[in-house]
């Protein structure tokens, strides 16, 4: 078989093994380490050809994290249909469960509100921000204060003290 191989990628290129399909549609390919006519080494390549062959078209999960492994040589085997499945239906299960798990809890937390275990969260209302100008009542003070936009040259005098002697 190897010798027939070699002699269709002298003749015709590269030969891809197609490997699986997965649920979505994806088909998997690999490309098998080849020589060249000039004795060049071409590493082995796994590679996918995607339903959705347009780059803008690809949604985030389009490709199975079992295939991903695969292509990426994070596993030797490709996936089976099989456990592909088994996997899906694990991943809904998980999902179900963490729902029902999410209900109890909103549930034994009503309840302790309910009962006063458990104080509720502070409504607080917010008056100001540490970033706004003013956020608490402006005192007046004998101290020079002025922005660019407003400050005169001239236009303060500082108060008269007894300390200082005119």
């Amino acid at each position: 078989m190897s010798k027939i191989g070699a002699l269709l990628r002298r003749t015709f290129g590269i030969v891809k093994q197609h490997m699986g399909t997965d649920t979505f549609g994806n088909k998997y390919y690999y490309i098998p380490e080849q020589k060249t006519w000039t004795g060049r080494t071409i590493r082995a390549k796994r590679l996918v050809e995607p339903v959705n062959a347009k780059e803008y078209e690809y949604q985030e999960g389009s490709i199975p994290s079992e295939w991903d492994a695969w292509i990426r040589g994070r596993r030797k085997i490709p996936p089976t249909i099989e456990e592909l499945l088994k996997n899906e239906r694990y991943r809904e299960q998980i999902k179900f469960r963490a729902k029902e798990v999410e209900e109890k809890e909103m549930l034994i937390q009503a309840n302790e509100y309910e009962e006063g275990l458990v104080a509720r969260p502070a409504q607080t209302q917010i008056k100001g921000h540490a970033s706004a100008p003013h956020y608490r009542e402006e005192q007046l003070s004998a101290e020079p204060s002025s922005t660019a936009n407003t400050f005169q040259p001239g236009s303060w005098t500082p108060p008269k003290d007894q300390s200082t002697k005119a």
